[in-house]
């Protein structure tokens, strides 16, 4: 996984301390089925997501991540879920807090294929065949099934 530029360049001044990003996950339907991905970096299957760019809208990284990764075309129809991810600790030592926004998207055209190395493979799977997707995205998958529910989130009670 490439680390974009933006945070090698606050790494040199933060060191490792924790540095919060704000990342998107691409929960994208065709038919019956979602697109799922085994990772590069630890071999895990999950969905697209990705860091925002700075200044970039979310739903355009959501999109953006889609055609990198996997190279396919998207339509983002609704966020799902917003989430604060535990502190991920890399081997390096960096600190990241991460901003998770869920993004319902549709499938607009392309073949998933790894595009950009940060998938090993990808495709379409039937949500009844889950069962090496771990249950964190498993239930961002559940809840952007609904076309139409409100984002889900904790807090702000």
């Amino acid at each position: 996984m490439a680390t974009p530029d933006f945070v090698l360049t606050l790494r040199e001044k933060i060191g490792t301390d924790p540095l919060p990003l704000v990342g998107v996950t691409a929960i994208v339907f065709k038919d019956e089925k979602v697109l799922i991905g085994r990772r590069a970096d630890n071999g895990a299957w999950q969905p697209v997501s990705g860091i925002i760019d700075p200044g970039e809208e979310p739903a355009a990284a959501a999109v953006r991540e889609c055609r990198e990764e996997a190279g396919i075309e998207v339509r983002v129809t609704r966020l799902a879920h917003v989430q604060q991810v535990p502190r991920v600790v890399y081997a390096n030592g960096d600190q990241v807090d991460y901003l998770d926004l869920v993004f319902r998207c549709d499938w607009v055209a392309g073949e998933p294929h790894p595009a950009d190395g940060e998938l090993t493979e990808v495709g379409w799977c039937g949500l009844g065949e889950l069962v090496e997707v771990d249950q964190t995205h498993v239930r961002k998958i559940a809840l952007a099934i609904a076309e139409d529910d409100p984002a889900s989130f904790h807090g702000g009670r």
